[in-house]
C-alpha cells in the first residue's frame, strides 16, 4: 500500500538537493515516459491518475510487461509530485546513470556548453543536438543541471538518446581534445561567417551563455570565433536558436 511517506519521498525528488542525494529524478508527461520506457534507464515506479489510466492503456501495458511498480493516485496526490499547472497524469522515478569518464574521441563532432544556466535553453539545446546526430554533449559546472525538470520537459525525449558529459572540468577536457586533433570553435557576435567557412571534421562547438558571451579562458583555448551573420536590428540570438543554425550548417556540410 502506497503512503503518505512514500508520497513525501518521492515528492521531494522535485528538489535538486534530494535528486543529487538519493541518485534519482523524475520524469512527467506522456511523450517523455515513452522514451524513457524505450531507453536502458532503470524505471523505479510510475504514478498515474484515474483519467490517464482510463485514456492511456497502451503505456501502462507495457510498464506491467517491464514488471514496473505502478501507483493510482488522486489528483491532489498527482499534484505533489508534479512541477507542471496542467499535468497529464503520468510520471516516471529514474535512477541516474554513472557518469562516463571518458569523451569519445572517435566522435566527429562534440557540442560543449559554457554557463548555460536556463533550463528551458538547456533542454532544446539537447533536443536540438539529437535532432541533428550530435550525440556527445559536455556542460561545465555553471550550466543548469540535466535532471532539472525544466530541462527534461524541454528535452522532449532526447535526454535519453544522448551522451551528458557534466560536472567535467570543460577546459581541461577542451585542452584534452585539442591534443587528440580536435578543432575548439567558439560562437560568438565578432566571429567567422559560418556560411563562409568550412567545419573540420573533428570539431567541439562551444555555446556559451548569449547575456555575457564565451569566457576569457574559453577564449584563450579556441582555434577560431565563429558566428551567425546578423541583418537585422536584434542585439543577439537565444542561443538554442542559434544552436539550431550552427548544428544545420553543420549537418549540410558533412551529412547532405
Amino acid at each position: 500500500m502506497f503512503t503518505k511517506n512514500e508520497l513525501k519521498y518521492y515528492s521531494s525528488l522535485l528538489l535538486k538537493k534530494f535528486r543529487d542525494e538519493e541518485n534519482k529524478f523524475i520524469i512527467e508527461g506522456k511523450k517523455i515516459s515513452e522514451e524513457a520506457l524505450n531507453s536502458s534507464y532503470q524505471i523505479e515506479i510510475a504514478f498515474y491518475t484515474h483519467k490517464f489510466f482510463r485514456k492511456e492503456r497502451g503505456i501502462i501495458k507495457k510498464l506491467t510487461i517491464k514488471n514496473i511498480r505502478q501507483e493510482l493516485l488522486k489528483e491532489e496526490e498527482f499534484s505533489k509530485i508534479s512541477d507542471t499547472q496542467n499535468p497529464q497524469g503520468i510520471a516516471l522515478v529514474l535512477k541516474k546513470k554513472k557518469l562516463k569518464n571518458d569523451i569519445p574521441t572517435d566522435a566527429n563532432f562534440i557540442i560543449g556548453l559554457e554557463n548555460i544556466s536556463d533550463p528551458g535553453n538547456l533542454g532544446t539545446i539537447i533536443r536540438n543536438c539529437d535532432w541533428f546526430g550530435i550525440n556527445n554533449i559536455i556542460l561545465n559546472e555553471n550550466c543548469a543541471e540535466i535532471y532539472n525538470p525544466k530541462v527534461l520537459r524541454s528535452t522532449m525525449g532526447s535526454i535519453f538518446n544522448v551522451a551528458i558529459f557534466e560536472k567535467f572540468n570543460l577546459y581541461l577536457t577542451l585542452e584534452k581534445l585539442k591534443n587528440s586533433k580536435f578543432t575548439i570553435l567558439s560562437t560568438d557576435l565578432n566571429g567567422e561567417n559560418i556560411f563562409a567557412s568550412q567545419f573540420p571534421e573533428k570539431s567541439v562547438v562551444i555555446f556559451s551563455n548569449e547575456a555575457n558571451g564565451p569566457s576569457k579562458k574559453l577564449n584563450e583555448l579556441a582555434d577560431k570565433k565563429i558566428t551567425i551573420p546578423r541583418v537585422g536590428k536584434a542585439e543577439s540570438l537565444n542561443v538554442a536558436s542559434a544552436c539550431s543554425i550552427v548544428l544545420a550548417e553543420i549537418f549540410k556540410q558533412h551529412f547532405l
